[in-house]
């Protein structure tokens, strides 16, 4: 008989903006019930947030460790499918790597890890173990942004040519770290963050996109990472010149200091024979571009649209969803993945279109690589 896939959670406590998204996310469909949590460092938080969450207290772990090693010690009927990591970048490599040697597949916030080592080990081991592994790059779950992947996918555009990723926001625009703005706090500090600022926050996510709708791998690029906000440690603005396989160019701006924005992410791509654009703050149409007759526009839910954008699409045309649906998305079909696992049935290729270790990799190979052509006088450089 099939059932709800059970989730315990590794972060996400009070103060917490990213858990309780990921909560939401998971609870949408219906595929996927909390079941237990360490949702802070310190006991009393992780109490807070389980209770009010109607965990028992027997199920609110004083940590990771102990929360993994106790799960795994409960009947197959009781004890939870998954483990859900929410905490800041260097505390995603040890609760991962605890559940994957316990049996326990993994929903990761990205990007993968705080340094690329731990990035090649992390791939290492999912692929010994053979768990699912979902990481939430949450802007491939909207329905036109699969779409997109699958008209160039399908070669309406062509043979790619030229790709511009933006992502604007303006949040970090003044030194807000020294307040109470806890999300502001570890993005700024490289013990928690790691060796890049911006870049590794929404940097991660514009190189994802593109790599995604395009299929393309970038191969070489050339950075310059600034930092504006005087006695920041980190970058908190940024530029690439990108190189992909099979010749396409690409241009990847990121900054989180320009003012009066929020999350203006959008995506243009042009081929041989058409183009397409797409803005996450309108993230129900897609734009196709054409040269010699009237662009296209596309909408969600419509019955032109791929079985890819279909299946994660859940109200009618017409009506808003948006970035809780998308991230739904993603933990919906890791649910449908891992119920096949459980009936021994073979995933539809709609529920496997999820980010994977192998793009929490190229995350980190982007961030690392980016940092250095950004410090070096050499510049270009190929892709760690």
């Amino acid at each position: 008989m099939k059932r709800k896939i059970r989730m315990g959670m590794v972060g996400g406590g009070p103060g917490s903006f990213i858990g309780a998204v990921h909560r939401i996310a998971a609870n949408l469909d219906g595929q996927i019930e909390t079941v237990c949590g360490c949702f802070s460092s310190q006991y009393e938080k992780s109490l807070e947030t389980g209770r009010e969450l109607y965990l028992p207290d027997n199920r609110i772990y004083r940590n990771y460790t102990e929360m993994i090693e106790q799960e795994a010690l409960l009947s197959a009927d009781k004890r939870m499918d998954f483990v859900s990591v929410v905490t800041p970048n260097h505390v995603h490599f040890g609760p991962v790597f605890e559940a994957l040697n316990h049996g326990f597949h993994v929903v990761l916030d990205k990007p993968m890890t705080f340094t690329l080592k731990e990035a090649r080990q992390m791939k290492e081991k999912v692929e010994q173990t053979g768990l699912v592994f979902a990481l939430t790059h949450t802007y491939t779950g909207y329905p036109m942004v699969k779409e997109a992947r699958q008209r160039v996918l399908r070669g309406d555009l062509g043979k790619i040519r030229r790709i511009y990723v933006e992502y604007p926001q303006g949040w970090l625009a003044e030194d807000v770290a020294e307040s109470d703005n806890k999300q502001a706090g570890w993005r700024v500090d490289p013990s928690r963050s790691g060796i890049a600022g911006c870049m590794g926050d929404i940097g991660t996510h514009a190189f994802n996109l593109a790599e995604y709708i395009t299929g393309l791998k970038t191969v070489e690029l050339c950075a310059e990472l600034n930092t504006f906000v005087p006695n920041r440690r980190l970058d908190d603005d940024g530029v690439a010149m990108l190189r992909y396989e099979g010749g396409a160019r690409g241009l990847l701006a990121a900054s989180q200091v320009c003012i009066g924005e929020e999350n203006s992410f959008f995506i243009r791509v042009y081929g041989e024979k058409g183009g397409l654009e797409w803005h996450q703050m309108e993230p129900n149409t897609l734009i196709i571009k054409w040269n010699n007759k009237p662009n296209e526009i596309l909408r969600t839910s419509n019955g032109y649209v791929s079985s890819f954008s279909a299946h994660n699409s859940r109200t009618p045309g017409g009506h808003p969803e948006g970035y809780i649906e998308a991230f739904a998305n993603i933990y919906r079909n890791f649910a449908l993945t891992v119920q096949c696992r459980l009936e021994g049935v073979e995933p539809k290729p709609e529920y496997l279109d999820f980010p994977s270790v192998d793009e929490g990799l190229r995350g980190m190979q982007f961030i690392e690589t980016v940092v250095a052509s950004s410090s070096s006088s050499e510049k270009w450089m190929k892709i760690i």
